[in-house]
């Protein structure tokens, strides 16, 4: 079984691109924050090189280094990168294909954003081209996305600056759609992320910092799942927690809202074999098991469409049919109700 759980923050900016902090820098705030592990995605376009020399342990956090590939449209996140791979004169494809010729792996970036509209005038880094393929999976759940895509005015700043850990929106249906279907068909790995820049806001005489580093990095993240302890052997922990993330054992919390450690989410069959988040098998009859951290309401999900619902802190669901099955949990706030906290990667059973 895969027992042992590290908790990462990816799709994060540094000083190489348009980021506010150095590397070392960055890597102290996610230390502060409790964090396992961080990967940088600078863009392509704005730095000279991949700087992997960056790379390594800063004390017991690790930090890894890849890009976020483009400029105007079709934004990937790419990791186990050897070399630079830049966006320029080449399509969304010839992209994916250059990272994978790398045996490097990767994401798309949000995929479905819709912009803020008071400041930004709703510019959206959005992908375009869905006939791609040869991608690991998608990155359904980017905080500074969703966060911006609701301020419409100085009253939306304001109120989301107030309560931007309560009101946070989950995944856009759009987003969730576009997976699920995805997952009908092939395994695709869902992450989530920050897409942390420790911008600062400028508004006539006002500036300010409105999504820091110091609070990104304790926002969405990724819980992966190894089957041993992460070794101080950085090359070795490198390889372990890469293939975690390609092979989707791995699940995306809002830990900000409530800590996610210790979510669990199997399948056990009526033989007696198991699988875990992101794995796949030939279908037989037996139980999925759901169990949180805390209480929450578990909303179970076979091929797109919701199964079942639950409230409390374990749940087990007896399985007669093929099909995908995925789990989101929502946790209960005063006065915001029910609020978006973990989206597992499915059990495949086909």
């Amino acid at each position: 079984m895969f027992n042992y759980e590290y908790v990462g923050n990816l799709h994060i900016h540094s000083i190489h691109s348009d980021g506010a902090k150095s590397v070392p820098k960055i890597a102290k705030s996610a230390a502060s924050a409790g964090l396992d592990f961080i990967c940088i995605n600078d863009h392509d376009y704005k730095k000279d090189s991949l700087n992997l020399d960056e790379e390594g342990f800063y004390g017991d956090m690790l930090v890894f280094v890849g890009l976020e590939i483009g400029r105007r449209y079709h934004h990937y996140l790419a990791y186990d990168l050897k070399e630079m791979v830049r966006s320029d004169n080449l399509g969304p494809q010839e992209v994916i294909d250059q990272v994978n010729m790398q045996d490097g792996f990767g994401f798309m970036a949000h995929p479905f954003e819709k912009g803020m509209p008071f400041s930004e005038k709703s510019i959206a880094y959005t992908w375009n081209d869905l006939s791609v393929d040869g991608f690991k999976g998608i990155c359904i759940w980017n905080f500074s996305s969703r966060w911006k895509d609701r301020i419409k005015s100085v009253f939306h700043g304001i109120l989301f600056l107030i309560f931007k850990r309560q009101a946070l929106k989950g995944p856009s249906q759009k987003t969730i759609s576009f997976w699920d279907n995805l997952c009908r068909h092939r395994r695709a790995v869902a992450i989530g992320g920050s897409d942390a820049h420790g911008s600062v806001f400028r508004w006539g005489p006002i500036n300010l910092i409105p999504l820091s580093y110091d609070f990104l990095l304790t926002t969405i993240n990724i819980h992966v799942l190894l089957n041993k302890k992460r070794l101080k052997d950085f090359e070795t922990a490198k390889h372990d927690i890469y293939e975690a993330m390609k092979e989707g054992r791995l699940f995306i919390a809002y830990d900000r809202l409530y800590p996610a450690k210790g979510f669990k989410f199997y399948f056990i069959s009526n033989d007696g074999s198991d699988l875990i988040m992101g794995e796949e098998d030939l279908f037989g009859p037996g139980n999925l098991v759901i169990e949180l951290p805390s209480n929450g309401e578990v909303r179970l999900y076979k091929d797109g469409v919701l199964e079942k619902k639950w409230r409390g802190m374990e749940a087990v669901h007896k399985v007669t049919e093929k099909g995908v099955y995925r789990v989101e949990v929502y946790r209960r706030i005063p006065f915001f109700g029910w609020r978006p906290w973990i989206f597992s990667n499915p059990i495949y059973l086909r």
